[in-house]
């Protein structure tokens, strides 16, 4: 068990955190990354230095590892089922990957098994979202269906004068630019909804489950700001979210931790915006603010071990995003002011270019009520910055 290798697709934050979990068990980890240096490449093994579609290094990365995972969606899905059809070990399944990579796909499997996802059509040229317009109405949400996240890919259109405009910028984004037309686009229900929820759970290799508690998430230009601990949910409605988190992973036969985006309307029904097949960015706050984090839990499951307590050791927790702040060499001010206060642990990425709104690091605050970390919150977002200098 403790000799295996493990590859991962992906060398950025969420890769390394995911090593520095493997390591404490001792594991050989293998980065597949095209950037020398990026975040993962110091705490590696070995990095094999690829681009994420070159199939012929990702058959290169599964000759040395006994387990492939990935750290990111925009990978080489089709080389990865020839490899599990072939009997490699790829969690979660490249098959499913390769679902999920579609959005529209992605809300057909889910609406197929039960689950509720926006009314969503495909678009295949202009006049069809003309058409789809006069039927529903505006707003709408015209969607790329392949590799969108934080925002980019998609365009709110709010009448008639942007449909044009929105189809013409995401028609032309340079991913879908190798795309068949009818392959590129898909137009979505805009959801009115009450609030965003990111719920992260871990799935084993036997199916068993682990939930983590449900965050109160707030965006800043579609990327998440920061996200507390306790949310302001019913009961019932949180049980409802957790429930719903686990039918996503059934329905995606997952191994391995998942986070599960969703829209909670009005009247508290819930619909999936999206679903991303490993850890995520707003599990981060599981890091210093649970028993067992989704990191190790990710390991745990692709591993095949039992799944690790998800219960939370403090009573408020609030994770806030580092965003770069200006384009250049990275430069960190303000930890020094950060740990002056209680509870405070930050965490940067090891990125060494800055570039405006890129994800650079986080902090993580933990108290004994959530009115005393949103106090600690309002002082040290303040002091630690993360800019650019140009060198």
């Amino acid at each position: 068990m403790f000799n295996k290798k493990i590859g991962i697709i992906g060398g950025g934050q969420l890769g390394k955190m995911m090593i520095l979990e493997a390591k404490r068990l001792g594991l050989y980890i293998i980065t597949l990354d095209p950037d020398a240096n990026c975040a993962s490449h110091s705490i590696s093994d070995e990095h094999i230095i690829a681009d994420l579609y070159d199939e012929a290094a990702i058959i290169e990365l599964a000759g040395k590892v006994d387990i492939i995972t990935y750290e990111f969606e925009k990978i080489n899905a089709e080389a990865l089922i020839k490899l599990e059809k072939k009997g490699h070990a790829i969690y979660p399944s490249a098959s499913s990957l390769s679902i999920i990579q579609d959005k529209y796909l992605q809300n057909d499997k889910l609406r197929e098994h039960g689950i509720q996802v926006p009314n969503f059509e495909p678009i295949d040229n202009l006049d069809s979202l003309r058409e789809y317009a006069k039927r529903s109405g505006y707003p709408i949400m015209l969607k790329s269906r392949k590799n969108g996240y934080d925002g980019k890919g998609n365009f709110l259109i709010r009448n008639e004068s942007e449909l044009e405009t929105g189809f013409n910028t995401l028609n032309l984004l340079p991913d879908n630019a190798v795309l068949q037309v009818s392959e590129r686009l898909m137009v979505e229900q805009f959801m009115d909804f009450d609030r965003e929820v990111s719920v992260v759970a871990t799935r084993g290799i036997n199916g068993k489950k682990v939930v983590y508690p449900v965050p109160y998430n707030v965006h800043k230009d579609s990327i998440l700001d920061y996200m507390m601990i306790p949310a302001d949910l019913s009961s019932d409605l949180h049980a409802s979210i957790r429930e719903t988190a686990e039918k996503v992973m059934d329905v995606f036969d997952g191994v391995g931790t998942f986070c599960v985006e969703m829209f909670i309307a009005k009247d508290n029904q819930i619909y999936i915006n999206e679903v991303a097949p490993r850890p995520h960015n707003s599990g981060h706050y599981t890091i210093e603010g649970c028993r067992v984090n989704q990191f190790e839990n990710h390991i745990r499951a692709i591993l095949g071990l039992p799944l690790g307590d998800t219960s939370l050791l403090h009573k408020a927790v609030i994770m806030r995003n580092l965003l770069g702040q200006s384009n250049g060499a990275a430069k960190i001010e303000g930890i020094e002011e950060a740990y002056e206060y209680e509870g405070v642990n930050v965490h940067v990425y090891g990125k060494s270019e800055s570039k405006t709104a890129r994800k650079m690091g986080h902090y993580t605050i933990t108290a004994d009520s959530l009115a005393q970390a949103r106090e600690i919150d309002s002082k040290i977002s303040k002091i630690v910055k993360i800019t650019g200098e140009t060198i």
